[in-house]
């Protein structure tokens, strides 16, 4: 096969070695114009590939198939279907709902996309494994994404992947993630071979008219001669020159399908629009047209070389894609619609396909398709497919025949493109033409929550979005059944409205509307009612809930449900137990999955990153956040990424970036009521003033989230400045003060919900103590705090402090111990002015040149060293005991005995330390 291409062996030797024939595996993505040889090239290297042994696994995008999502895997995958019932259980579940071979909730794109992964390479292990992927431009999104990540990690997997995508069309390599190699057209000599080789008749005369009109486009000198009669002068049906060659092109197929028989024709068209090439069902849909036409007719069509059959897979190929094209582009409407009916008919099992056919069959509004549609837009939502879903139920509005249930089903695709894909121009669109269709929008749920989400990233304020919501809820239509999926997806957006204005009116329609729920509320929204609400009285009672949810994260697959379990976690301090589950949305937003998932994933990380004290990876995730939110428009959402860089800024000294960052936030905030918002941005510009000795500023900001003697009601982030608040009030002589808001810590028993709290509890009593004695025992119960040291900043504080207070008394031999400490803790975080301070302070207890003690390091045991590295790597005790196969009690002694050897004092340091 391969002799037969024509100037073109440079370029097969290239795309080979590319590719990784033979030497590991690769991925290349080759593009270029319609007619250039990409086709060609593929099934050259494909022949190579099966030649040598190995096993080529073939698929091409179908334009008229790109609303069904997973087609071109199922393509690929269908014969496989035995590996995929070997798979660990997760995984094949994912991957037999994706593929439509089984029933279930929604799978998450990273799970499909690993299952995938996994799954080639076991059949890799076998021998050899090519993957040829042909017009990508025309695959669903949806295996565009999964095949886009198993390119990109081809190569790790002894797999090579070889695709062609027309050139100027979006694909998976937009953002340039896969190496591409343009193939250009064939050269003078190489195209005058080509002519001479297949239309050696052609006068001098044609042939140079031929070799110019082509310009090199392998496939136009292969089937222009026929059409040359008609570029020889100005008469009725000659080509215009100005013409695009693909438009050339497909004028030329579309004369040669028009001189086959019409039965012919009809067969092409009915392959064109069934799109997979199913033999069986194109027999039966050819039945159902009632024209007395089958396959048998296609014989003329396979003698002019415009289809054939590909035997091993039992399926219908065209020779070209235009061939497909022009089927289409030669029939009437009326003949697509009656094609599209027959097809609908036979693929009874198939009821995504099904519904997708009885849409393109159908005119006048008809409530039957529409439902059809709603149910296909559901099942493409739970294959984890947000952009086709709301492409789906689209198409069911504009079949719904009433204005309410059209301005429903309008209202619901909105809500899919505010709260998933991030189409929010797009969603806002959709809202505006449900509320021109019905005057009741009000009271749908899915329209009042894409509001709510596009008010927030609007000019207007919380309150509107509040009471949009608590309306629509209200209204009772619903009857506040749990099943109904659409009031439990406004109940969570309420929550985040709720939690952005931080007031506990706005929080009562809720919480009656939880007790209303039947049978009883989900655990999530539940849990968030108490940790995302109202976490210094509520948040305790919340634990046991979050365990559960917390325990079911490994089998979840719906995004929504590992974000909504993120929130529940944020203020329980239990953000390290649900890491994973984040960066499974991250991951899958980087690969093209749904846009807020993917910014929910980055700042629950960026929040536990500060946390821990792995400040760097932090600041690395916001500005992923920022760049996101600038390009979906999401900037209501902007503000959680900039107060991370604020607080950050704050820690390191850089003081007017942390102050401009806070400024920006609460000016946002304060025109919005978003004050939740506003005590985010208090407590960085708080951090920032303590950082430069301004601690009367300090007080304010710390007293401007909760009056001092109080936690505020349902101001979670209270609790994030209480140590802020009591160390300023101290500073500044409010010694009352500070021994109030202690006491109202302690009544509300912040303790119990994170070892943090807890060593804040102890601390802020310390500090706020005028008994020296008692502030010294304070100080070492919460440096005792089990866990405590996971919190690598604020434990640094408290060790700042507690050697501040021994130097005070004069026990200046004791105090050198927390002050080395937590110097070393603020030079490795590049906490400038807390680096400072500790510094002076060494100095003062008379340490030389107060540098802190360095404890050399001493070689680790292997189990050590594993250990070590698995703690570094961002894993809790118990997912490093549930990998190791020790208890959690056993890895804390570990790294207990660890950390005195490499000469550090808290997780957050493993990373350098293991490095150096």
């Amino acid at each position: 096969m391969t002799t037969a291409l024509i100037g073109r062996d440079r370029d097969l030797h290239k795309i080979r070695d590319l590719v990784g024939l033979g030497t590991g595996g690769g991925a290349l993505l080759v593009s270029g114009d319609a007619g250039i040889g990409k086709t060609a090239m593929l099934d050259a290297v494909a022949a190579d590939a099966h030649a040598a042994g190995a096993r080529v696994l073939r698929a091409a995008g179908v334009e008229f198939e790109a609303n069904c999502s997973y087609s071109g895997l199922n393509q690929i995958l269908f014969p496989f279907q035995r590996e995929i019932d070997e798979l660990e259980a997760p995984f094949r579940d994912a991957l037999r709902v994706a593929l439509g071979f089984a029933s279930g909730s929604a799978p998450e794109r990273l799970m499909v996309s690993n299952a995938v992964l996994l799954l080639l390479r076991a059949v890799a292990a076998g021998g050899p494994l090519v993957l040829v992927i042909d017009d990508l431009h025309w695959l669903d999104p949806a295996s565009a994404a999964v095949l886009g990540f198993v390119a990109r990690r081809a190569a790790g997997i002894c797999v090579s992947f070889l695709a062609a995508s027309r050139s100027g069309s979006h694909s998976l390599n937009d953002s340039g993630a896969l190496p591409e190699y343009r193939l250009k057209p064939l050269d003078d000599e190489s195209a005058a071979l080509l002519v001479a080789h297949r239309s050696p008749c052609l006068v001098a005369s044609a042939r140079q008219r031929l070799l110019t009109v082509a310009c090199g486009n392998p496939l136009a000198l292969l089937e222009l001669p026929s059409a040359l009669p008609t570029m020889r002068g100005p008469h009725s049906g000659e080509v215009p020159a100005i013409l695009p060659l693909s438009r050339r092109l497909e004028a030329v197929f579309g004369s040669r399908i028009t001189g086959l028989p019409h039965t012919s024709q009809r067969l092409l068209l009915l392959a064109a629009l069934e799109g997979v090439g199913d033999l069986g069902v194109l027999q039966a849909a050819s039945r159902q047209t009632g024209e007395g036409y089958d396959l048998e007719d296609l014989a003329p069509a396979e003698r002019d070389q415009l289809v054939y059959i590909d035997e091993g897979a039992r399926r219908l190929r065209f020779r070209h894609p235009l061939i497909r094209s022009a089927a289409v582009d030669n029939s009437t409407s009326s003949e697509r619609r009656a094609v599209h009916k027959a097809l609908a008919q036979v693929l009874v099992d198939q009821p995504e396909r099904r519904a997708w056919h009885l849409g393109e069959a159908t005119l006048e509004p008809d409530e039957k398709v529409a439902s059809l549609l709603e149910d296909a837009a559901r099942i493409t939502l739970r294959r984890g497919d947000a952009v086709g879903g709301m492409r789906t139920m689209i198409r069911a509005a504009e079949l719904t025949p009433s204005a309410s249930g059209r301005s429903r089903r309008l209202a619901t695709a909105a809500y899919i493109g505010a709260e998933s894909t991030g189409a929010l121009p797009r969603a806002q669109k959709l809202l505006d033409d449900a509320r021109h269709t019905a005057t009741d929008l009000n009271s749908s749920l899915h329209s009042a929550a894409a509001a709510a989400v596009l008010i927030l990233n609007s000019d207007n304020d919380v309150d509107t979005a509040h009471s949009l919501l608590v309306n629509a809820i209200e209204a009772g239509t619903h009857g506040y059944d749990t099943g109904d999926k659409s009031l439990v997806d406004a109940l969570h957006t309420l929550a985040l409205v709720c939690f952005f204005g931080a007031r506990p009116e706005l929080w009562r329609p809720y919480h009656c509307a939880l007790q209303k729920l039947t049978p009883k509320a989900p655990p999530v929204l539940s849990a968030l009612g108490k940790t995302f609400s109202d976490p210094a009285r509520m948040g305790a009672a919340a634990l046991a809930e979050l365990d559960g949810l917390i325990a079911e994260l490994p089998e979840v697959t719906d995004p929504a449900q590992l974000q909504r379990t993120g929130s529940a976690a944020l203020y329980a301090d239990r953000l390290g137990d649900v890491r994973e589950a984040q960066w499974r949305m991250v991951r899958m937003g980087r690969d093209g999955g749904p846009a807020r998932r993917h910014m929910a994933g980055l700042i629950h990380l960026a929040l536990e990153d500060y946390l821990t004290g792995m400040w760097d990876e932090a600041a690395q995730l916001a500005d992923e956040g920022i760049q996101l939110c600038e390009t979906h428009g999401y900037t209501g959402f902007a503000w959680y990424f900039l107060y991370v860089q604020a607080l950050l800024a704050a820690a390191r000294g850089e003081a007017d970036l942390a102050d401009a960052a806070a400024e920006k936030i609460i000016h946002w905030a304060t025109r919005r009521k978003a004050f939740g918002a506003a005590h985010y941005a208090h407590h960085a510009a708080g951090l920032a003033a303590l950082g430069r000795g301004d601690f009367a500023d300090a007080f304010e900001h710390a007293n401007a989230i909760s009056p001092a003697g109080s936690l505020a009601s349902h101001a979670p982030h209270a609790l994030w400045a209480t140590l802020d608040l009591v160390e300023a009030a101290v500073r500044t002589n409010r010694h009352k003060e500070a021994a109030a808001h202690v006491a109202a810590m302690r009544e509300a028993g912040i303790a119990e919900l994170s070892s943090r709290h807890a060593l804040f509890t102890q601390a802020c009593a310390a500090l706020s103590t005028a008994d020296d004695d008692e502030a010294i025992k304070l100080f070492a119960d919460a440096l005792a705090v089990p866990g405590a040291q996971r919190w690598t900043f604020d434990f640094a504080r408290v060790q700042l402090a507690y050697g501040e207070r021994l130097r005070r008394v004069r026990a200046t031999s004791e105090s050198r111990g927390p002050l080395a400490a937590a110097q070393s803790t603020f030079q490795h975080l590049g906490a400038h002015p807390w680096t400072e301070r500790a510094t002076t302070e060494l100095r003062a207890a008379g340490a030389s040149k107060g540098r802190p003690r360095v404890i050399k390091p001493h070689t680790l045991t292997p189990q050590e060293l594993e250990i070590a590295r698995l703690a570094a790597s961002g894993l809790t005790n118990k997912q490093i005991a549930e990998r190791l196969f020790v208890s959690h009690r056993t890895v804390g002694a570990h790294l207990y005995q660890i950390y005195p050897k490499l000469g550090i004092t808290s997780r957050g340091m493993l990373r350098d330390a293991l490095e150096s």
